[in-house]
Formats: C-alpha cells, sequence, structure tokens
C-alpha cells in the first residue's frame, strides 16, 4: 500500500534530533510522498534541505501560517512572494485564519489570506487551508473567491456534516488526521457521512498524533494508523482506503 501525508511540518525543530531517520521511517510505513507546508519566512531554509535530501518524497509548500500574521505580515509576505521561481511548489500554504489564541491581526489574516489566494490562482497550485476557530470567515471568503483556478483543501478538519456540505459544494478537499482516532472528538460519527473522494490523509506532525500515540510526537510512519481507523469508519478495506486517498491527494496535488 501507498500513502501520501498530504500535511507535515517534519522540517520542524521537533525533528532536529532524527529527521532523516523519521524520514526514512514513513518510507519504510509505505509513506512514498510527504507534502511540507511552509510556517513563516524563518522554516523557508530548513523546509527547502529536506527536500533536497529526499527530492522523490519531501515537496515543499510555500505560504505563511495565520498565527504567524502580526503587524509586518506585508514584508513577511513580499519575502514569501521571492520564493516563486526558486522551487516548485505543490501548493501555496499552508494560510487560513485562526482566531483560537489572538483575534488582534485578524484583518491582517484575512488580507493575507487573500493574497494567498491571488497566488493559487496566478500559479494554479492548490490551496492549503488551517481554519481554527474560522470557519465562518474561511468559508465566506473562499465562496466569493471561488473560480476554476482555485482548488484546495480545508487541513485538520474537524467541523460538522454542514461544514463539510459547505467544503465539498466548493469543491474542496478535507485532511484527516490523527484526531479521528480520538475518543470523544466527534469526528468519525462526521467522516463516516462524507463521500472518500473529499478526503485525503496528513499527520501534522509533529502535532496531534494518533492513539495509541496521542499526547507524543507525530511524524508521517503513522499514516497507516489513520487510514486503519479512517478505513473502520467508512466500512472499506484499508487497500482502497489508501489507494482512494493516495489518488485523491495525486488529482488535487498534481503529483
Amino acid at each position: 500500500m501507498k500513502y501520501i501525508d498530504t500535511h507535515t511540518h517534519l522540517f520542524s525543530k521537533q525533528f532536529n534530533h532524527d529527521r532523516h531517520e523519521a524520514v526514512k521511517r514513513a518510507i519504510g510505513a509505505g509513506v512514498e510522498k510527504m507534502l511540507l507546508p511552509n510556517i513563516d519566512v524563518e522554516s523557508i531554509e530548513e523546509m527547502y534541505a529536506l527536500c533536497d535530501a529526499f527530492k522523490e518524497n519531501c515537496l515543499p509548500m510555500i505560504g505563511l501560517h495565520p498565527s504567524d500574521v502580526k503587524e509586518d505580515y506585508e514584508t513577511a509576505l513580499a519575502e514569501i512572494e521571492k520564493q516563486f521561481g526558486k522551487r516548485d511548489f505543490v501548493a501555496i500554504g499552508e494560510t487560513g485564519l485562526d482566531y483560537y489564541w489572538d483575534t488582534t491581526f485578524k484583518e491582517e489574516q484575512k488580507k493575507s489570506l487573500l493574497m494567498h489566494i491571488r497566488w493559487a490562482k496566478e500559479k494554479r497550485l492548490p490551496i492549503v487551508l488551517h481554519t481554527r476557530n474560522s470557519f465562518d470567515d474561511t468559508i465566506e471568503i473562499i465562496r466569493a473567491e471561488k473560480d476554476s483556478n482555485l482548488t484546495g483543501v480545508f487541513h485538520c478538519f474537524s467541523g460538522t456534516k454542514e461544514d463539510a456540505d459547505k467544503i465539498m459544494d466548493v469543491g474542496f478537499y478535507m485532511g484527516i488526521g490523527g484526531v479521528l482516532t480520538f475518543k470523544n472528538s466527534g469526528i468519525a460519527e462526521v467522516v463516516a457521512g462524507i463521500p472518500i473522494e473529499y478526503l485525503v490523509l496528513e499527520t501534522d506532525s509533529p502535532y496531534l498524533a494518533p492513539v495509541p500515540y496521542r499526547g507524543k510526537r507525530n511524524e508521517s510512519a503513522f499514516i497507516p494508523i489513520i487510514a486503519q481507523k479512517l478505513a473502520e469508519v467508512k466500512n472499506m478495506s484499508i487497500d482502497d482506503v489508501a489507494k482512494i486517498t493516495t489518488e485523491n491527494a495525486r488529482k488535487l496535488f498534481k503529483l
């Protein structure tokens, strides 16, 4: 079985002591591609280094995480925009809106998201959306900006069936990760009613490790655990889950 981890931060400092080993463990577990969402200006070089070390397996995105949108966000975006042409990116992201910790820069986050959407349309790349306590605003912006050049994924989906319907209405995918395995998350019941053609697998490592590793560092090698849970939820074979979600990822990210 072959898998694609559509969202993993293997370049983050939590992997400083075993980064290459973590990639090799993932490859050994059948995860043939790991898509790396950029966070801020400082993370770009670490991300590039990992992609250079594993050219066939680790593929970069470019963007500014909404939690890193501050007073100087325009300067950061200008620096990120300079990266186009330096690399072939599989997506724009991660971007989006995050109102969980702080809403000081809510309007700046919206402006940043609109810039990312412009890039996605111009480059004809999918957009990877982070939405925390901000789904309504995010989907409103996506609906307003939607055209034939705008595709993407709501990463770390943890919403309601109504949220899922809105995402499918705009033709976007949903990223399913370790939260699916959490006993009281309620996500399994929602995902059971979502057609698998709209789902891709992700870890969001080093965060949100699936059971039985919950609370520990997550890594891309745990994708099969998430796939197994998805197979149970959808009453499908894990082979079919691997095949369909991998094909979904290939289609979305043009792999």
